[in-house]
This record gives C-alpha cells, structure tokens and sequence, in this order.
C-alpha cells in the first residue's frame, strides 16, 4: 500500500501517465499530475482521482523543455503534497522524419522532453528521497530503449540515454533505500495512437484491422497491443517492497518485440 507516500508522474493528463497516477492512487498515494491539454479536461481528471480514490491530487502545468518548470513542479509537491517519495518520468514526444530532413528543433524538442527533463526531474527529487532513506524513481522508456526503428533518431537516441541514465541513477543511489528502473513498453493502445489509425488507412488504402496488425503490430509477435493497466501495474509493483532489490532495471513489456 502507497498510504502516506506522495508521487508526481510527468506526462499525465492522458495515456500511459494518467493511468499510471490513477494505480498509485488507487493504492492510497498522493498524486500530482503534469502535462498539457484542455483545463477542463485536465480538472475533470485531478478532481475524479480525489473523489474516486479519497487521496489528494494537484496539477503541475510545467513545461518539460524548461529545467526551471521542472524543479519547481518538484518544490510544489514536496511543499502541497509533504514529499516527492515517487517520481515517474513519463513525458514524451514523437517526430518521425530522414536524419538528413530531421528538423534541428525537433531534434532539441524531443531530447529536451524526453531525456533531459528526466534528468532535471530526478536532480530535484533526489535529496529529498536520500534524506527520507527511500524512494522509487520510474523511467517510461521504450521497445526504442532496446532496438531501432528508421527515421526515429531523436526518440531512439532519448530512449536509450534514458536506459543509460536508469543505470547511473540507480548505482548512485544504490545505499540510500532509493530505486531507479525502467519500463520499455512497445505500442501501447492509447488516445494518441487510437488517433492514427484513420489517416493511416486513409493512406495505405486499409482497414482498421489491417493497419493495427500490418502496421502498428508489425513488430510485436504477440499482435495484441500492450494495455495502460499492463504498464501502470509493473509500474506499481516496482514502488513495491517486494521490487526493493530491483535496480537499475530495463524490463520490457512488448509482447515479445525486443525478443526478436
């Protein structure tokens, strides 16, 4: 049980991270959510996690390009909430192009979101989790953590400075009762990929199905999309005394993709 613990997961107003802060407060922590999107949508969220799971949930709309956003969403749940005991480094942005067509301020966008705001995250979160002999720090990487994909530079090359930092985080941290993991999903069935599928079928002249399994699914041998509970669930095992000695961890969850 997470009673009494406090946690802040980037990227969450949808997808993986919502789900992901909605697990930690269902098993009684405090949350504080982060990311971009309608302010009604976003309320509606924060305020259902309270009254559905009887926790306290606050809203951080730091922007994730910016390190001085990012160790003030840290003071404001160690100030709102009393700590920051879990700290889920989720955000994430995609672009897709040829390296020599790669537009440079994509490329600085996608590293600043996806690799570097993590690292600004965890430098603001750490003393406290030393101080306190305890804590758990959660990487989302990526099947890209492990593997390739053509015209991905950016996110690949985010991906696997992410698996490289989970590495350094958790040996630094290794007396101090604090772990660093991983978790490399492949394609997770959410809103954002949902909304490919019609222009992708529209361009490839397919059905839902085919695109789904031909397309998205190609390289996943199960050919069954990865769920949000499947990941919030490894990401709550992980906040676990049983994950205790589980540090500096990869552990994919991508129906066999990185198998291959």
């Amino acid at each position: 049980m997470l009673k009494g613990k406090n946690a802040v997961v980037t990227g969450s107003t949808s997808g993986i991270g919502l789900g992901i802060a909605r697990a930690f407060a269902k098993d009684g922590a405090n949350v504080l959510i982060n990311g971009f999107g309608a302010a009604a949508d976003i309320e509606k969220e924060r305020a259902g996690i309270e009254k559905e799971f009887g926790v306290k949930a606050i809203y951080s709309g730091a922007d994730m390009t910016k390190p001085a956003e990012i160790a003030a969403m840290i003071k404001t749940a160690e100030t709102q909430l009393g700590s920051c005991d879990i700290l889920v480094n989720n955000a994430g942005i995609q672009y897709v192009a040829p390296i020599e067509e790669f537009p440079v301020e994509k490329w600085d966008q996608i590293i600043a979101i996806n690799l570097s705001s993590a690292f600004h995250s965890i430098r603001a979160a750490v003393p406290g989790m030393k101080a306190r002999k305890w804590g758990r720090i959660i990487m989302t990487a990526s099947a890209h953590s492990l593997v390739a994909s053509p015209f991905k530079v950016a996110y690949v090359s985010a991906k696997h400075g992410i698996a490289g930092m989970t590495k350094t985080v958790a040996l630094e941290l290794a007396t101090f009762g604090v772990t660093c993991n991983c978790i490399s999903p492949g394609y997770v069935w959410t809103p954002l990929v949902e909304k490919q599928i019609p222009d992708t079928m529209k361009a490839r002249n397919m059905t839902a199905e085919q695109v789904k399994r031909d397309v998205l699914l190609a390289a996943q041998p199960t050919k069954e999309f990865v769920t949000v509970d499947q990941v919030a669930s490894l990401a709550l095992y992980l906040t676990s005394d049983a994950a205790a000695s589980i540090t500096g961890a990869n552990i994919s969850i991508d129906g066999g993709w990185t198998a291959e």
